[in-house]
């Protein structure tokens, strides 16, 4: 009679119900008959697989004979009480929906707690199903009808859980109200998810080596390219606030968003102080366009979770990418999978072949046992619809067909691919699709594997689980590393007190400040003698080749006079003030390096070089030469040269130095020279076992030649004439030895340079003597001293040109670097990134470490 009782009329009329609605009394039929102990990171999910196996068929009884009988009596009876517990079980959920105005304010799962244990009427429903296809002869219709009648009995109790969720998330959103207006006098903390979050931020900013934030749990959401991670995000958001695009790689870098409970639907930004409302279009049109590393959203019924959403996983570079993409993005995606806490939410698009997937791989690689994936198969729909063979699916949701594990296998729509579709409709056309659907019908999905609301439950669940659980042994951990760290700084700077990076900022701000003023105490001598030095170091080439040499050639002292006046004019004009400033500005980084090196002070530390060294680097860059300074020079330096009047004695034999001392050492430099292309001589190659090279043997013999004509003609000019050139080669070919004309010239030129310089320093011994012949403008004198006279204006340029550079320096640019290093370290304070990488070393590591404890106790004083 129950069983009669149990068959409506209206038995076998197809009804439309919210499939995903059912999980919680299907995960109680389809929970293992007999459970056991569930690994580590399992338990959480352990709902929502498919694993499950329902549990094995009871004997049959013989028919006939007393046993029949007492068979037939036991059956009637187990009927009865199937009858009887079905309707005790109304009474109990109907008078808990009587009482759901005393405790509506509870939470869902606490309602949940409430109702009886389903699991206790596991064994029921099986056996009712055997006792009636064994026992009567039951067709495929009746079969298909007692199955409708289940789904309807669980769509009753469902919807008085239905109603009771949606009572209380009215007043869990009346309460949120009231305590954002401050209606209770309570203190309202900050939420859970919203202080990890921002552990994670600060984490985030520390040192690359600081590995705290790698052990953290987060939800990392990866994906082949678009196999619909970005949608099933919004769905889990409820809001459509990412960039989307077909068949475009839209996620370009991770993006970590924390979402979390609250009465209005909202999107904040972390580089934006503004609230976004979700539930106006000119705001959600207004995220959409976006790029940020971090946001948030909260929202009535929204899950509570950090997720990271990485680029989808490509398999070819583009055009229009950089040629490392694809391997950029394999190695983001490793670097956060293989965190040993992330939980990994593996993305796959259902309407591909699977044999397409490239995600799946990685994911296998980075956690092979499964023990922290997720996998989601999106586009079902299309996936039904396209796909020869319904198994296939049904193998993937099992486990059956990529070769990864998971702790979960879920199967979710997200709308029909149109931009322009809410929120709402995408849920109504998931709900929709499922009802009908044949793939719940014929078994292949369970109601606990579909829709998004109950992936996010999972999610959300296994999320917490490893939050608390890596809490606790980080906790450990630090405790137990704190007693060595400790151990280990005393015994390593027994007398240095703990700093941090701030601390040790500011005190090599402080030594670094000392060490430029000191550079103002350099004495005036010490600037003047180097300014001097290094400017004629980058000038005497120049003096020599293309102004004393040329001049030289003339016949006599007008011509000579005049072409070297023209040639200063020209040198004074375009390169001499840039010459002269260059040199300064290399004067003024090399002693401002020299005392930040050699600046030993009694709190010297070694851990500040790299900070010293980047202030340095960076305040030379900033540091630009007053413009007014060129203009200014040109005048003196052209004025100077024009002078020709030597007054005193002293004046004409420093001249006199000054020339012999420039001439001797080019004169050294040009038999260097000729030495190497002629290669060593009879005692170099007896002495030291040398010989000359082919090409330094045909150099020799024609040195030899162009000696001989030189000696023959001493006044010759310094060029060569074409014929002369012939015959040089012709007389070498006549003693065997073949020389290009090419090489013939060059080899004259260092000749006739030597000869030159020698007859110079020559000329120069004869003219020490001469002051009193210049005084009288060597009338009536064979001797002209008119290259003395050029030495002379060239020495007291560069005297006068290091003395303005001198003032310049000391008065200007000295205390305008000191100003730049001050900006310097001003930026650099306000740069945490900056000042991680510049002050490093195990000292502060260890200094920093025993501060991590503040971080977990942060942490766990929340997690109540």
């Amino acid at each position: 009679m129950a069983c009669r009782n149990l068959v409506s009329p209206n038995m076998g009329v197809r009804f439309r119900m919210p499939l995903q609605k059912l999980h919680p009394l299907s995960r109680a039929i389809h929970h293992r008959y007999n459970s056991s102990v569930t690994p580590p990171h399992r338990s959480a999910a352990r709902h929502f697989t498919s694993m499950s196996r329902l549990p094995m068929q009871p004997p049959k009884p013989p028919p006939g004979g007393h046993s029949g009988w007492r068979y037939q009596q036991h059956r009637n009876f187990w009927m009865l009480r199937l009858a009887s517990r079905l309707l005790k079980l109304r009474y109990i959920v109907l008078g808990s929906a009587v009482g759901g105005g005393y405790t509506a304010k509870k939470t869902y799962e606490e309602w949940k707690d409430m109702l009886p244990d389903m699991g206790e009427y596991n064994w029921v429903i099986p056996d009712f199903f055997w006792e009636l296809s064994k026992q009567i002869d039951l067709d495929k219709e009746k079969v298909d009808q007692l199955q409708e009648e289940l789904l309807r009995t669980q769509m009753k109790y469902q919807r008085m859980l239905e109603r009771l969720e949606k009572e209380n998330k009215e007043l869990r959103k009346v309460v949120l109200q009231k305590d954002e207006k401050g209606i209770h006098q309570r203190k309202v903390k900050k939420s859970l998810i919203d202080m990890y979050s921002e552990v994670l931020d600060i984490l985030s900013d520390f040192d690359s080596n600081y590995n705290t934030q790698d052990h953290l749990p987060r939800v990392v959401v990866v994906g082949d390219q678009s196999a619909g991670k970005t949608s099933v995000l919004e769905m889990i958001a409820q809001a459509r606030i990412f960039p989307r695009g077909s068949g475009e790689m839209m996620t370009r870098s991770p993006v970590k968003v924390t979402l979390s409970e609250g009465p209005h639907h909202v999107a904040m930004f972390k580089d934006s102080s503004r609230e976004f409302d979700l539930g106006k279009e000119e705001d959600v049109s207004l995220t959409q366009h976006r790029r940020t590393i971090s946001l948030s959203v909260k929202g009535p019924g929204i899950q509570r979770m950090v997720l990271v959403d990485l680029p989808g996983v490509i398999s070819t570079v583009t055009a229009g990418m950089a040629t490392d993409t694809k391997e950029t993005i394999f190695s983001i995606s490793k670097n956060y999978m293989q965190n040993p806490n992330a939980i990994i939410l593996c993305i796959q698009d259902g309407s591909v072949d699977a044999e397409r997937s490239i995600v799946t791989d990685l994911v296998s690689q980075m956690d092979p046992h499964g023990k922290r994936t997720i996998f989601v198969l999106t586009k079902v729909d299309l996936a039904e619809k396209n796909l020869a063979s319904s198994n296939r699916i049904q193998q993937i949701v099992e486990g059956k067909l990529f070769p990864m594990k998971a702790l979960g296998y879920f199967a979710v729509v997200t709308g029909k691919g149109s931009a322009g579709e809410s929120i709402n409709s995408i849920k109504d056309y998931e709900e929709d699709f499922f009802q009908n659907s044949r793939l719940l019908r014929d078994g292949m999905l369970k109601a606990h594997q579909v829709t998004t609301k109950n992936l996010s439950l999972a999610v959300s669940d296994c999320f917490w689980k490893m939050v608390r659980e890596s809490v606790e042994q980080q906790a450990d951990a630090f405790k137990a590393s704190r007693f060595n760290l400790e151990t280990e700084w005393k015994n390593n700077y027994p007398r240095l007190r703990e700093l941090d990076r701030n601390e040790l900022f500011e005190k090599a701000k402080n030594e670094i400040l000392d060490e430029v003023i000191s550079l103002s105490q350099v004495t005036p001598k010490h600037w003047l003698a180097i300014l001097q030095k290094k400017l004629w170091e980058r000038v005497s080439t120049h003096v020599i080749e293309n102004i004393y040499l040329p001049a030289a050639q003339t016949m006599n002292s007008g011509t000579f006079n005049t072409t070297v006046d023209i040639k200063l004019k020209q040198w004074t004009d375009k390169q001499l003030p840039h010459k002269a400033l260059e040199v300064a500005w290399e004067t003024l980084q090399e002693e401002f390096a020299r005392f930040m090196a050699e600046y030993k002070g009694k709190d010297q530390d070694d851990i500040f070089d790299k900070l010293k060294e980047a202030v340095k680097d960076e305040s030379i860059k900033r540091h630009k030469w007053n413009e007014t300074a060129m203009d200014s020079l040109r005048v003196i330096q052209h004025n100077t040269l024009e002078d020709r009047s030597i007054t005193d004695k002293p004046q004409w034999d420093a001249a006199i130095q000054f020339m012999e001392e420039t001439l001797q050492a080019r004169l050294k430099d040009t038999d260097s020279v000729i030495n190497d292309m002629a290669g060593p001589y009879w005692k170099q190659r007896w002495m030291s076992w040398t010989s000359r090279s082919p090409e330094q043997h045909i150099c020799n013999e024609t040195k030899k030649e162009l000696e001989r004509l030189l000696k023959l003609h001493e006044d010759h000019t310094a060029y060569l004439a074409n014929d002369e050139v012939t015959t040089v080669r012709k007389n070498l070919e006549g003693r065997g030895v073949d020389v290009d004309p090419v090489l013939i010239k060059d080899t004259w030129h260092q000749l006739y340079r030597r000869h030159f310089l020698q007859k110079a320093l020559h000329h120069c011994n004869l003219c020490r003597r001469g002051f009193y012949y210049y005084q009288r403008q060597f009338v009536d004198s064979e001797l002209e001293c008119n290259d003395v006279v050029l030495f002379w204006r060239i020495e007291r340029m560069l005297l006068i040109t290091a003395n303005t550079l001198r003032q310049q320096l000391i008065n200007t640019e000295v205390r305008r670097l000191e100003k730049n290093v001050k900006e310097v370290l001003e930026d650099f304070g306000e740069d945490n990134e900056r000042k991680v990488h510049l002050i490093t070393g195990r000292r502060v590591q260890l200094a920093e470490d025993l501060s991590d404890e503040k971080i977990t106790t942060y942490i766990m004083e929340n997690n109540k």
